[in-house]
């Protein structure tokens, strides 16, 4: 099994201030902020960045649903990591200064792949179709923000 990671980001018109705030702020803003492919969001424990439990249903492809139940930490200031109990997925969301009222937000998603020619094709596609999802979330997210 390979490691598969995909990667998104964008410069957000907001300090990083407010935008960390609202991607931590999952029992508001956050679910806003989720494109269709998410489903039955609910915060089981906490709501606001460290310590959160969140589920939702990922359907990245019409064939692959992911189910996650997420455990969300505050490692370093502008960072919340997001570790699903039901798999190997750990999304990293930074987001840090890029100039006069502005931020860079990445977000980085990495699991463990299946093996053989299916892990292949998962290290293939799976990160091109995981970034469009996240990149309708951050067009979302900046409009949020930069309101």
């Amino acid at each position: 099994m390979a490691q598969v990671e995909a990667t998104t980001e964008r410069v957000v018109a907001a300090d990083a201030e407010k935008v960390f705030d609202a991607l931590a702020d999952y029992s508001g803003t956050r679910q806003k902020l989720l494109p269709g492919h998410f489903s039955e969001y609910e915060v089981r424990e906490g709501g606001d960045g460290e310590g959160t439990l969140v589920h939702w249903r990922l359907q990245a492809t019409s064939k692959r649903v992911r189910d996650c139940l997420l455990e969300v930490s505050e490692p370093t200031d502008g960072e919340l990591v997001e570790k699903d109990r039901n798999s190997s997925m750990v999304t990293t969301w930074r987001v840090t200064p890029a100039g006069e009222g502005k931020s860079l937000v990445v977000v980085t998603t990495t699991w463990q792949g299946a093996g053989g020619i299916g892990g292949f094709f998962e290290k293939t596609f799976a990160p091109k179709g995981l970034g469009r999802i996240y990149d309708e979330l951050l067009v979302k997210l900046a409009t949020e923000v930069e309101k």
